[in-house]
């Protein structure tokens, strides 16, 4: 069963790798995504190798603190970080180059990509990330006497008869896992319906709780408040990881708030950085001024555009409020919990499939769901108006958050479990 997979997969490849070439954000690491590698992407050194992979930046993040506590548990050990995105390579070179021993373009899912990487990175641990299940990834990990594991695993309800029907037709990939993570209850139900080994299969919890960093100091906080030119005074709306199709909804929003309350100020941080000069655009539609995080200079705006890597979270702490994105559209949802752990109010629309267990922490303690741009204006308006009710909400978010913590100290048991075998 497993060649109707192999097969399927290179004769996909086959069919849209012009537009892969194409395309920057997937033309870019095309020799690694390959399975290429120089021995100077290869960490140095003679310890175990665990190769962690998330697909995108926020994912990478969401690995940091379960990465940082296996570097203290197992000192010894290399590690090296993959992924799909542009945005996920930066973060991981930028932000988590100290955590780290290298970072690649994880491998296209096809059968010489994926031995070939293996064979030049020999891991000792695999770690795949929520539903990154790459089948051919898998079994070259397995047949070079590697443990795969599943962290933060997660199955959309949604999506169970699809991966049902895909797994009769190409074999079950679960049951070459050491062992599945998974985020809740629910979760786990979900892979032991799939075929998962029911030994296999543990609730640990979900390692972005932990990955929620500190409130930035009061130096960090003023330079990054100068560069989006937000006066000390403003009342700050800030929509973070907008998705397409989102932003229109947002300055609707805002532009109906600006007649109570001419002084709030608008930061949209696109989810993918490459729409930044796109949403701008948009912006100058509705007649705003607008300026973008990464041109320093452009001050006196309504609107700010936050189109760097890794500073959201620490911008969520200039926020009066916050509206997160990917929840108007049908993209399930974005981490609604890194504003909520800097104290902050969080709101969010009706799509948030993927981030459920977010959902239930915050409704009612500090995270509102709202159904569309009318009423995100008409809730915002209500707390805008009410500062005391802005502190409670955003207190209660945070203390929320922080009762959410340990996921990845129970990971890095099962990690060192493995090394150790």
């Amino acid at each position: 069963m497993r060649f109707v997979y192999v097969l399927a997969s290179w004769v996909l490849f086959g069919a849209v790798w012009p537009l892969l070439w194409l395309m920057r954000k997937t033309r870019d690491g095309w020799r690694q995504r390959l399975g290429f590698l120089r021995p100077e992407e290869i960490p140095p050194g003679d310890g175990p190798l665990v190769w962690l992979h998330g697909a995108s930046a926020g994912d990478l993040l969401a690995l940091s603190p379960m990465i940082r506590k296996l570097r203290q548990r197992s000192p010894g050990t290399r590690v090296l970080l993959s992924t799909i995105t542009n945005t996920g390579i930066l973060m991981a070179r930028e932000r988590l180059r100290g955590d780290v021993d290298g970072a690649i373009y994880a491998p296209w899912d096809l059968l010489g990509s994926t031995r070939r990487a293996v064979q030049a990175l020999k891991p000792k641990v695999l770690v795949l990330e929520y539903t990154e299940i790459w089948p051919n990834l898998i079994h070259a990990a397995k047949a070079h006497g590697a443990q795969v594991v599943l962290t933060n695993g997660r199955f959309g309800e949604r999506r169970l008869g699809q991966y049902r029907a895909l797994f009769a037709l190409i074999g079950n990939p679960l049951r070459e896992l050491a062992a599945l993570l998974m985020r809740d209850e629910s979760e786990a139900e979900r892979a032991l319906k799939l075929g998962a080994p029911a030994g296999r299969v543990q609730v640990t919890g979900n390692t972005k709780f932990d990955a929620l960093i500190p409130p930035a100091d009061g130096g960090d906080l003023a330079e990054l408040r100068q560069a989006l030119a937000l006066p000390e005074t403003a009342r700050v709306l800030m929509a973070g990881s907008t998705h397409e199709g989102e932003e229109p909804l947002i300055l609707e929003a805002y532009v109906s708030l600006l007649q109570a309350y001419p002084d709030l100020r608008l930061v949209i941080a696109p989810r993918y950085l490459e729409r930044a000069e796109r949403v701008a655009a948009l912006v100058r539609e509705r007649g705003l001024s607008v300026g973008l995080r990464s041109r320093p200079g452009e001050v006196q705006a309504r609107v700010m555009i936050l189109d760097t890597i890794g500073e959201l979270a620490r911008a969520y702490r200039l926020a009066t409020l916050v509206f997160v994105g990917g929840s108007f559209t049908t993209r399930g949802g974005q981490n609604i919990l890194e504003p909520a752990a800097q104290g902050r109010p969080v709101l969010f629309g009706p799509h948030m499939e993927n981030f459920r267990d977010s959902v239930t922490a915050l409704l009612g303690r500090g995270g509102i769901q709202v159904k569309d741009a009318q009423q995100l204006a008409k809730v915002v308006g209500e707390l805008l108006s009410r500062p005391d009710q802005l502190q409670s909400l955003g207190s209660m978010a945070k203390a929320a958050v922080a009762q959410l913590a340990g996921a990845s100290d129970r990971n890095v048991d099962q990690l060192c479990r493995l090394l150790e075998a």
